[in-house]
This record gives C-alpha cells, sequence and structure tokens, in this order.
C-alpha cells in the first residue's frame, strides 16, 4: 500500500498532537500527592478525576467521528487543543476538587476528538511508518509528563506549575492548528478503497448497520485491555506471583512499556515494507505467545520475557487496525467508525482491567496469564473474520468501480 507523503509540517504536527496526549496522563501519577494534600481530599478521590476524563473522552472520541465532515480537520484539532488547554489551566488555578472533576471533562472532551479526528486523517493521509510512529509519540507523551512533574516539584514550585507548562505548550499547537486550517482539507482517498462516482454522503444509519464497524469496536476494546490490563497488573504478579522485589519488578513492567514504544519505531519501518496485513498477523500471534508465556507457572523470568513479548507485539496493532479500516468499512465509513473504534477503545481501558482487578482480589493474580491469553485468542478470531469480510467487500467494490 503506497500513499502520497505527507507535508513535513502536518506530519510535525500530528506528532505533537500525539505527545501532547499523553502528557496529562503522565502528570497526574506524580503530582497527585501534592494536589491530594493541597486540595485536602482523600486519595481515591483521584478516581473521579479520572471518571471524568473517561465519559469526557468517550463522547468526543464517538461524536468527533460523526462531525468530522462538517467540521473539517484543521478546525476540529484547533478547537480540541484550545479545550485542552483550557481545561489544563483550570487545573493549575482550581481552589477545590469539583472544578478539576469540571476540568477533566473538559480535559477528555478535547482529547477525545483530537485523537478521533487525527487517526481519521491518518488513515487516509499518513503510510504504516507514519502512523505507527505517531502512536509511539503518545508513549513518549507520557514518558514526559512525569519529567515534568517531576522537575517542577524538584525546583520547589507547586504542581500548578506542571500543568501550567503543559497548558501553554497546548495553547501554542492550538495556534499552529488554527493557522493551518486550510493545510488540512482536501484529505487523499484511501489508495486501497475504490472510489466510487456519483456516490454522496452516506446516512449515518448505514454505518452504524455495517457488522464491520462493530467488529472493529470489539477488536479496538480487547486490544486496549490486553494493553492497559497488562501494564497495570503485571508487578502485582511480578511480586506477589514471582517472588521479584519491588524494585526488580518496578524495572521489568518500565521495560513493558519500553517495548511498547520501541516496537512501535521499529515495527512501523517493517510495516511498511511487508504490508499492513501480515505485521497484524504476526503481531496478534506474538501477543497470544507472549500472554502464554505469562500464564506458565514457570520461573520469574519467563513471565517477564512473556510480557515484554506482549509490548513488542502489541506495538503496531492499534494504530494498524486504524490504518486499515477503511478497507474494512470502505471509506465513506471510515470516520465514523473510527471514531466508534477509539469510543469502545476507551471503553475497554476502563472497564476490563478493572473488572480483572476484581477478579483477582477474589482469586490471585496468578489468573493474569490466564485472561490476557483468553483475551488475545478472542482478539486473533476478531481480526481473521473482519479479514474475511473485508476481502469480500473489497471484491464487491472493485466490481462496482469497474461497472459504475
Amino acid at each position: 500500500m503506497s500513499v502520497t507523503p505527507p507535508r513535513a509540517s502536518l506530519l510535525l504536527l500530528a506528532y505533537l498532537a500525539f505527545v501532547s496526549l499523553g502528557l496529562p496522563d503522565g502528570l497526574i501519577g506524580v503530582g497527585w500527592p501534592s494536589i491530594r494534600a493541597d486540595l485536602g481530599v482523600p486519595t481515591e478521590a483521584v478516581g473521579l478525576v479520572l471518571t471524568a476524563g473517561t465519559v469526557g473522552y468517550l463522547t468526543s472520541s464517538v461524536l468527533a467521528g460523526f462531525t468530522l465532515a462538517r467540521l473539517g480537520v484543521g478546525r476540529l484539532l484547533a478547537g480540541s487543543t484550545v479545550l485542552a488547554s483550557l481545561a489544563l489551566t483550570g487545573y493549575a488555578s482550581t481552589p477545590e476538587l469539583a472544578l478539576m472533576i469540571g476540568c477533566a471533562l473538559v480535559l477528555g472532551l478535547g482529547s477525545g476528538a483530537v485523537d478521533s479526528g487525527l487517526n481519521a486523517y491518518a488513515a487516509g493521509a499518513f503510510g504504516p511508518r507514519h502512523m505507527t510512529w505517531m502512536h509511539a509519540c503518545f508513549g513518549l507523551g507520557v514518558a514526559l509528563g512525569p519529567l515534568i512533574m517531576t522537575g517542577a516539584l524538584g525546583a520547589g514550585l507547586s504542581w500548578r506549575w506542571g500543568y501550567g507548562l503543559v497548558a501553554a505548550a497546548q495553547l501554542a499547537l492550538a495556534a499552529a492548528f488554527a493557522l493551518t486550517v486550510r493545510a488540512w482539507r482536501g484529505r487523499p482517498a484511501h489508495p486501497a478503497v475504490p472510489v466510487v462516482a456519483g456516490t454522496g454522503p452516506v446516512p449515518v444509519r448505514e454505518t452504524l448497520r455495517l457488522p464491520a464497524v462493530w467488529l472493529g469496536a470489539l477488536a479496538f476494546m480487547l486490544y486496549v485491555a490486553i494493553e492497559i490490563s497488562a501494564g497495570l497488573w503485571a508487578f502485582l504478579l511480578l511480586t506477589e506471583g514471582r517472588h521479584l522485589s519491588a524494585t526488580t519488578a518496578g524495572l521489568c513492567v518500565s521495560g513493558y512499556w519500553g517495548s511498547l514504544f520501541v516496537g512501535r519505531v521499529v515495527q512501523g519501518v517493517v510495516a511498511e515494507r511487508l504490508g499492513v496485513g501480515r505485521v497484524l498477523r504476526g503481531s496478534l500471534l506474538g501477543m497470544t505467545a507472549g500472554a502464554l508465556l505469562i500464564a506458565l507457572p514457570a520461573p520469574a523470568w519467563v513471565a517477564v520475557a512473556g510480557l515484554v513479548l506482549v509490548g513488542f507485539a502489541a506495538a503496531p496493532v492499534y494504530p494498524l487496525l486504524t490504518l486499515a479500516t477503511p478497507e474494512r468499512v470502505g471509506a465513506a465509513h471510515a470516520d465514523r467508525a473510527i471514531g466508534v473504534q477509539i469510543g469502545t477503545a476507551g471503553l475497554g481501558a476502563a472497564l476490563i482491567p478493572g473488572g480483572l482487578g476484581v477478579l483477582f482480589g477474589h482469586t490471585s493474580v496468578a489468573l493474569l496469564g490466564p485472561a490476557l491469553t483468553v483475551l488475545s485468542v478472542l482478539l486473533l478470531l476478531l481480526h481473521a473474520m473482519a479479514e474475511r469480510r473485508s476481502v469480500a467487500v473489497t471484491g464487491r467494490r472493485s466490481v462496482a468501480a469497474v461497472t459504475g
């Protein structure tokens, strides 16, 4: 699959936007103890902030896919980044928890729209390499967030400075999006999807009737559940289940997230050479193999190897599934389908890892490996079903394009 090389300025903005998406996630982990003490709230109050952010993110990511054609990519990105900047400014100046919860909702609205809008644009404009590298930038942002907050606190400044600095960066990014609104127009058509002459806007109900849309949504939900669950519960498994020290286990979990980042950088190039389909199939098989290693009642190094394998194999799955969306559902439905997929991905990240935590609390964290294995096999089966449908639908479109 080949696409016209994207403009360097737009590519840079896309990378920076995904770095900015990851920054707030990294800030709150380091900043929360200081925030909690400053606002005089209990530790568990962070759950209210995270829940509000998730609600906003789910809502806007789905709606963005359905409104993108009317608003235009540039306007959506500029407006949503302004919202994120205002929300982070609210974080930096809030006198009480209630206002922070409201700001979290606004931040989620802005972030979800940026995520959905950029993914929809990139699915037609970027190739596998730039798509996976764009998603790698999110991991870079998550890694930079703790450094920014740690630097502010280490310099004797308030936690508010950490959010203020990121708010200023978001505002600068919003200005860049506003200045390039026209450049984001006229997205190229996906090269693998024939264009049928005489077709107009497709009714929303037609998009929602497509089985491929919902198969894709389930696939995204399962993938994100695997990625988050592995990173969230691996430390507990390695310390309580495999008896590693806290320091060693912490380094191993960092290795998992590092393998996810490195995998996206490396496999973006591989996917461009071997093709999206081959790399996706290999990655899903690799995730299943890694989950099986974690499930084995073996020495700790086997579980660690499985964890790293899951991270490296999983790395290109989210961006490449997004990139292949127009092939699965058709270009006319792609923006909406991507919005639904990103929304359900957020839902999977919110519900399934937490559900596994309840399961482990009543049983044992040793069930992490079997749980990841089941989820990986289900994802593999869903992808196989989607591929078969994609082949059939693409064949029908090709005939329509020739005879239409």
